[in-house]
């Protein structure tokens, strides 16, 4: 089952993402699996260079990208809904987890996370499980594999 719009589902959120090519690859894992991706900035990189539009208008279409000017924007707009956190700070796993149809999943910044005002407003908090000693999974190998599990649980693929 495929879903047929994006606003009947959830939202991948990036907090102030700064690596262009991670920001590519995220929209178009969204794009292909019809899900609806959120930007806050600023970001790390400029969001009109030519490369980088190129890259979106070929994966996703630009009406299903929201941007936000800042975090304070982001979190008033979204306070009476449910939003995850992924950080490798969480003690809970995703496996564990009960997704639901409209929950926005927010990623940190790759090179800092979110910061602790972030970790203190948010409820839900996971990870994903990695072996010892492993800092951390690409962004973007990361959105792919919390939204496999989110649609799977959702009924949406």
């Amino acid at each position: 089952m495929t879903q047929n719009s994006m606003n009947d589902g959830p939202k991948i959120a990036l907090f102030e993402p700064d690596i262009p090519q991670n920001t590519a690859a995220i929209i178009r894992t969204c794009g292909c699996l019809g899900v609806k991706l959120e930007i806050i900035e600023p970001c790390g990189f400029l969001l009109n260079d030519k490369r980088f539009k190129r890259v979106v208008m070929d994966y996703m279409d630009e009406k299903e990208i929201r941007y936000y000017e800042n975090s304070n924007q982001f979190f008033d707009e979204k306070k009476n809904q449910r939003i995850i956190l992924m950080t490798t700070k969480a003690s809970s796993s995703y496996t564990k987890f009960k997704f639901k149809k409209n929950d926005t999943i927010l990623f940190g910044r790759e090179s800092a996370g979110v910061p602790q005002y972030v970790h203190e407003m948010i409820n839900n908090r996971l990870k994903i499980p990695m072996k010892n000693n492993k800092r951390s999974l690409n962004i973007s190998s990361s959105v792919a594999i919390i939204l496999a599990e989110c649609l799977k649980q959702i009924k949406l693929i």
